[in-house]
């Protein structure tokens, strides 16, 4: 059994659907619960944050970079830093775009950087990128081939109801099954 915290922001609701998916991969894994957490709402949640068994990222990639109001949860840890509630833990992210690319990596590495400042254990996507055939991934996990954390892509003209694809949905609910299995194998205690 574990217990994972989702904590993300989601600005037109593209990366709120990528949130809910890594939240069913999650509860996938038998026993294992999660909580969902605006950033928007995080004030409210700091303990179930500190007593929480793993803490999964998620943000959509801004101009190469995680949304401003996801930075601003990241410095809002600031208060706490030095008594390192989040050591142990282990940490994973998320992040969607709308172009294919997006600079997605740097969002994940931003989120990388920042759980290894709170001491935390960084838990990558264990997949090798999907193969393409004539540009179609029938359903194949890890379509935008990342190794860091789970990438989605939103085509702008279409609302969070289509975008992102099934197989970015499905890559996302791999990651956090993922967590949750390896956050029980550790037996993390909560504090």
């Amino acid at each position: 059994m574990s217990n994972v915290v989702v904590v993300y922001h989601s600005g037109y609701g593209h990366t709120r659907v990528i949130a809910e998916a890594v939240a069913l991969g999650v509860e996938r894994h038998l026993g294992s619960t999660c909580w969902l957490i605006p950033v928007e709402d995080v004030d409210e949640h700091w303990e179930r944050l500190h007593h929480a068994d793993a803490i999964i990222f998620g943000a959509p990639t801004y101009m190469g970079s995680a949304s401003a109001s996801f930075k601003g949860f990241m410095e809002a840890t600031a208060s706490f830093y030095l008594a390192q509630p989040w050591r142990d833990k282990l940490a994973a992210g998320f992040t969607n775009s709308g172009c294919l690319c997006g600079d997605k990596l740097n969002t994940l590495l931003q989120m990388a950087v920042f759980a290894a400042q709170h001491s935390m254990i960084w838990v990558g996507l264990d997949l090798l990128p999907a193969r393409s055939s004539a540009g179609m991934f029938d359903g194949q996990l890890n379509r935008l081939g990342s190794s860091l954390g789970a990438m989605a892509q939103s085509n702008l003209e279409q609302s969070p109801d289509h975008a992102p694809p099934i197989e970015d949905r499905c890559t996302a609910a791999h990651l956090g099954e993922r967590v949750a299995r390896l956050a029980e194998r550790m037996g993390h205690p909560t504090v």
